[in-house]
């Protein structure tokens, strides 16, 4: 499967990756931004499937209803509620602290639309799991995809959002009004 999703992530759809998902860490939080495009999940999918690494994510509850719940599990999904005021944050650092081995991606603006300000929930899934953050982009405008190296949270929010804003401020993606 490795070999097939280069081939068409590098050969057919002509993207290149800059670096590849840290090795030497089994656990982290994956953020990917910006989220503009239902475009943005295939070529995401592609990437992990090409490095070999296999990042986990979760999804709105509609996604694993019907004909297309098992495809979206197969591909290390978990549905989430989002109607519910549960504690998504606690029940993912649980997941983190069961497992030897566990990366989750996420979309820090929880949505494909234009947002002002970032959710919180990877910054707090982190710190609670004891886990680095990996920054990774969709540069849709060059065809690069970026993947960071392993970021640890410190016990300043501010100055790490700073980090991570800094980090994806001229990347465009497929829909750049939508950054």
């Amino acid at each position: 499967m490795k070999g097939i999703a280069r081939f068409i992530l590098y050969t057919i759809l002509g993207w290149k990756m800059e670096n590849d998902f840290p090795k030497e860490h089994k656990k982290y939080v994956v953020i990917a931004a910006p989220h503009t495009s239902w475009q943005d999940f295939p070529i995401a999918i592609l990437a992990r499937m090409s490095s070999g690494t296999m990042v986990n994510f979760i999804g709105k509850n509609s996604l694993f209803k019907g004909p297309f719940g098992f495809f979206f599990r197969g591909l290390g999904g978990t549905p989430v509620d989002r109607t519910k005021n549960n504690n998504l944050v606690d029940a993912i650092v649980d997941i983190f602290n069961s497992k030897e081995e566990f990366k989750l991606g996420l979309s820090p603006e929880g949505t494909r639309k234009k947002v002002e300000k970032w959710k919180t929930g990877f910054y707090y899934i982190a710190k609670g799991a004891n886990v680095p953050i990996v920054m990774a982009t969709l540069d849709f405008e060059n065809k690069i995809i970026k993947i960071s190296k392993p970021y640890f949270t410190t016990d300043d929010k501010e100055k790490d959002f700073k980090f991570f804003y800094a980090y994806y401020e001229n990347i465009k993606g497929k829909n750049p009004h939508l950054s």
